[in-house]
């Protein structure tokens, strides 16, 4: 499918508020339906028999105050709900046995929903952690009145992020690794250069029990890259979403770090760079694949039709399953992500919104249970499918706190207001050397 412009006229009209408001609620229902309601546990993906994401669980939170403030749930019950979840996080097994829930008070990346232990001897996930401790910091700072209820949730989020020991987590060097296996002992790798690590780092500086020291975040941007793609000069990472996750929780606008204070920008500014990169490589489409264009664009890690070799058009090309694409250096398969683009609302409106309409002009479900489809590949022809090529089979947990948030961010800065008086996001930027704008 060819892409073609849209005028000036559309983008103002398509979608409206009204669209991105159905948008976001349709999306937001995965946390509803998709979370067992004896614990609060939320599944990974839309498949029956998939174990929790702790990072989904994360997200979920961070959306209560979305569902309150847009009338969604009354404030009341959804302080409810957020006490279930808390309480039971907390009450989760810690230790270094193979079968716990966390250690050293992270989690593991995927839990039984119903047992909340460890699965498929998966590793205990620093960055995932890190994005269930922003949800609950979230509610902890969105319920400040003075109510038992809206207390206790305060004392259990706090209680939640405390006992995260960040040092023990770094393994004796001054980065923090990507986690641990009670088997085999620490991951090799660690957050360095820039990616979505950021929001781990300042979470990790501002906490009161165990911070980061501050060579911590120096050595996380010892191997930044900063590069001139298209013209544009930006500190670079291929998904576009480890450009987005941090910006969930954080407004960036007009702070700065030592880093970007050196090359006179922010990291809001450089999430708006690497959105254009991403729409400029889907115009310039190098590798042809079908579809890409002006308004069909969206890399980064995702679903995919899998591991195989096809070909199209004449040209043997591969494809891939869940793997992190990411523009203009690849990897890429034609696999595009709609949550993805939608992520990028805050940054650069003027292109996401003719991409929203141009994504459900395409069928993948906007105003559909739990929204778009989170990847399609046109350039993977499925002749049984409704649109004659692939598109994902689930929705996965992770893939929706975007949509939702920065849906809210963009129109209201709701999550930004929220988390602009939480003390532990504005203790971990100051210790990272930010200043000047809000802060």
């Amino acid at each position: 499918m060819a892409d073609t412009p849209v005028g000036d006229d559309e983008i103002n009209r398509l979608p409206t508020d009204k669209d991105l408001g159905l948008l976001q609620l349709s999306t937001v229902l995965y946390y509803l339906h998709e979370t067992n309601p004896d614990n609060g546990l939320v599944r990974d993906k839309t498949d029956p028999n998939a174990p929790v994401s702790i990072a989904a669980v994360g997200m979920a939170l961070a959306t209560i105050p979305v569902v309150v403030e847009r009338g969604v749930l009354f404030r009341d019950f959804a302080a409810k709900i957020t006490l279930k979840r808390l309480r039971y996080l907390l009450a989760c097994s810690q230790g270094p046995e193979p079968d716990a829930s966390g250690y050293k008070g992270f989690f593991y990346h995927f839990l039984d929903i119903e047992t909340g232990r460890r699965v498929w001897d998966c590793e205990l996930s620093t960055i995932d952690s890190a994005f269930l401790f922003a949800g609950a910091l979230t509610v902890g700072t969105y319920f400040d009145r003075d109510t038992p209820a809206e207390a206790e949730i305060r004392n259990l989020a706090d209680a939640l992020y405390r006992r995260a020991d960040w040092n023990w987590a770094c393994d004796g060097g001054a980065t923090l690794t990507h986690g641990w296996r009670p088997e085999t002992g620490f991951i090799q790798h660690r957050y360095q250069g820039y990616d979505e690590g950021l929001l781990l780092y300042i979470l990790g500086l501002g906490s009161p029990t165990h911070p980061l020291p501050a060579e911590s975040y120096r050595a996380y941007h010892a191997t930044c890259e900063w590069k001139n793609i298209y013209g544009r000069e930006l500190l670079y990472s291929g998904p576009l979403f480890t450009h987005q996750l941090s910006h969930m929780w954080i407004d960036f606008r007009g702070i700065r770090d030592e880093f970007m204070q050196a090359h006179d920008s922010d990291y809001f500014e450089n999430s708006r760079h690497a959105t254009l990169v991403q729409q400029e490589y889907a115009i310039r489409n190098p590798l042809e694949f079908v579809g890409y264009g002006e308004n069909c664009w969206g890399f980064t890690a995702s679903d995919g039709p899998g591991w195989v070799k096809r070909e199209v058009n004449g040209v043997e090309r591969e494809f891939f399953d869940y793997i992190a694409r990411g523009a203009p250096f690849g990897p890429d398969d034609g696999t595009v992500s709609p949550w993805v683009a939608i992520g990028s609302l805050p940054f650069a409106p003027e292109i996401v919104i003719p991409t929203v309409r141009w994504f459900a002009d395409l069928d993948l479900g906007m105003t559909g249970k739990y929204g778009f489809k989170p990847s399609f590949n046109q350039s993977f022809v499925v002749p049984e499918s409704p649109t004659g090529w692939w598109t994902s089979p689930y929705h996965f947990g992770i893939d929706q706190g975007p949509v939702v948030l920065m849906i809210e961010n963009y129109r209201t800065g709701l999550l930004w207001d929220i988390m602009r008086r939480c003390p532990a996001i504005v203790t971990g930027l100051r210790r990272a050397g930010f200043g000047g704008g809000w802060l």
